[in-house]
Parts: structure tokens; C-alpha cells; sequence
């Protein structure tokens, strides 16, 4: 497979998946500011810090104003992560490699193009519709992952497609739970509220798994688990972590360099890292240590898998 092609089917798939996750974010954080009750921890600073490259002084401005944020997150062409644009670059990801994806792959980025693009996309997000217009978007973004699923053959380039799915998957997951526990100086004691956690386990769709799984009131460390080592939690780094295994196991096997060898011990390294720390010893310091040490391990990650298989300098 040309190194254009795999490039093309890895960011299409990387764009989607971070539209997808930014939808699910925007949908918890806009259902729960419906709610007045709330304090200033559950405003939608986190995501803006996310999902934009606004300065603190923007993002204060907009962290109680739903309706600018909306339109700052899904519309704003001047963010370069709105979704608008997110998925602009998805189709013309997509637009290149028609011949490597199916044809119901293609009618579904296409789609979701022209549902950002559609001109009183603008004015609904403004509107009581707001709510309707991202519970569309959102079906879109599933109809899409069902479609890759049931179409796509299973050959290099959807090891490709998957390398950029979970990648971004564990950055978000990252991302989102670093935000959270920050807004509790990362300390695990004393234990909050369920409530404390609704905004992070509902963006990651894991609030009912966390309702039905865990008995006990331990909030924090229950969360800290699922987020991290549960294996049946889809978007948990450990679950991610290990589909990037498996996919990069599948595309270096069949060409063993010495590059690729040494990508595979700098995924091992991070992967081992994360699959048997022990979550009892980490305090309010190693917590923070910890997210920002995977997320740096894994961005290098992506960068070296670009220099082996994409031809990046």
C-alpha cells in the first residue's frame, strides 16, 4: 500500500473519531447546562480548552454562554478543531482514497459534510432546535462507524483506518479525564459525588456502564479504573491501548525493519506502562504525572508510527 493512501485512511478515520467524540462532549456538557443548579466546575471550560486554541481570557468569556459556544465549537471555521472543519479535512482525506473505501464510506463522510455546511446550520444551533441538531449530527457519526464496520475489508488499510481511530480515542480519554481530575487538584481524597463525574463518564458514554458496574460509593477510584484499566470499557486507555496493539502488530508483521521493530518497543514501553500501574499508589503528584507522561508517550508514538509508514520527515 502506497504510504499516500495509508496517510489518507489513517486521518479520515483520526477526523471522524475526534468529530465523534467531540459530539458526545458537546451533548453531556449541553444537557447538563441546562441544569442552573450546577457550579462553576461542570461550565464548559474543559471542552473549550480541548477542542479549541482560544486564549484563557476567550474561553472565560465563553464558558457560560452556550449559545457562542456551540458556535465556536461546531461552526467557527476560524477553530481549527471545530467540527465544521474536522470534517471538511475528513472528506478531503476521503476524497483521495475512493478507491480504497467502500462507497457507503464515502456517501457517509458526505454526508456528514454537507450537515455542517448547510447554511441555517448556524441559526438552528441559535434556536430551541439546538438540542435536535446535535442528536443529528451524533446519529450520523454512528451511522458512519457502523458503516466502516459492516463495509470496510479487513486488508492494510483498515489497520490504518484503526491505528487513527484508537489513537485519537485515547487522546480524548486522556484529555477529558486529565481535565476532570485537574478540577480537583488530582487529589483522590476526599471522595466527591457521583454528580462530580456525570460530565466526564457521560462524553466518554460510559455514565450507565459506571451505574451498573460499581457497587460501591469509592466515585473516584471507581472512575479512575474505568477510565484507565477497564478492558471492558470502550474508550478506557487499556481497551484503546490494546486495539493500537493488535492493528500495529498486523502492519509491522508483514514488513519486520529494524524501524518497525523500534516502534513496536516504544508502543510496548507505553502500553506496559499503563496496563499494570498500580492505581492505589498514585497520589495528587505521580496522578498528574501519569496523564501527562501517557499523552506525551503516545503523541511520540504517533509521530514515529508517521516516519515509518507515512513517509513524514
Amino acid at each position: 500500500m502506497l504510504s499516500r493512501i495509508a496517510d489518507s485512511l489513517f486521518w479520515m478515520n483520526r477526523y471522524m473519531e475526534r468529530a465523534d467524540g467531540m459530539l458526545r462532549s458537546i451533548k453531556a456538557y449541553y444537557i447538563l447546562s441546562l441544569d442552573k443548579s450546577l457550579d462553576d466546575q461542570q461550565s464548559w471550560q474543559p471542552v473549550l480548552e480541548i477542542f479549541t486554541s482560544a486564549q484563557q481570557d476567550q474561553i472565560q468569556l465563553m464558558t457560560s454562554d452556550t449559545e457562542a459556544v456551540l458556535q465556536q465549537l461546531i461552526v467557527d471555521t476560524q477553530n481549527v478543531n471545530s467540527l465544521k472543519v474536522i470534517v471538511t479535512k475528513a472528506r478531503e482525506n476521503a476524497r483521495g482514497v475512493q478507491d480504497h473505501i467502500t462507497k457507503e464510506v464515502w456517501e457517509q463522510v458526505n454526508q456528514m459534510y454537507h450537515l455542517v455546511n448547510h447554511p441555517t446550520l448556524s441559526a438552528r444551533l441559535r434556536s430551541y432546535n439546538a438540542l435536535d441538531v446535535i442528536d443529528n449530527l451524533t446519529r450520523h457519526s454512528l451511522l458512519y462507524t457502523g458503516v466502516i464496520d459492516s463495509t470496510m475489508s479487513r486488508g492494510m488499510g483498515w489497520n490504518f483506518m484503526n491505528l487513527g481511530r484508537f489513537i485519537e480515542r485515547c487522546l480524548q480519554t486522556i484529555q477529558l479525564t486529565e481535565k476532570q481530575f485537574g478540577l480537583i487538584g488530582y487529589n483522590l481524597y476526599p471522595n466527591r459525588d457521583i454528580i462530580q463525574w456525570r460530565c466526564l463518564l457521560l462524553s466518554l458514554s460510559g455514565y450507565e456502564m459506571h451505574l451498573k458496574k460499581y457497587r460501591t460509593t469509592q466515585y473516584n477510584q471507581n472512575v479512575l479504573h474505568q477510565v484507565v484499566i477497564s478492558p471492558e470499557f470502550t474508550r478506557s486507555l487499556v481497551y484503546c491501548l490494546s486495539r493500537i496493539d493488535k492493528y500495529l502488530e498486523d502492519i509491522t508483521s508483514q514488513n519486520p525493519s529494524p524501524e518497525n521493530k523500534a516502534l513496536v518497543r516504544c508502543f510496548g514501553r507505553l502500553y506496559s506502562n499503563v496496563r499494570y500501574i498500580e492505581l492505589g499508589n498514585l497520589n495528587t503528584v505521580t496522578l498528574q504525572e501519569f496523564f501527562e507522561n501517557t499523552k506525551r508517550d503516545l503523541l511520540d508514538f504517533s509521530r514515529r508510527l508517521g516516519q515509518c509508514f507515512f513517509s513524514y520527515a
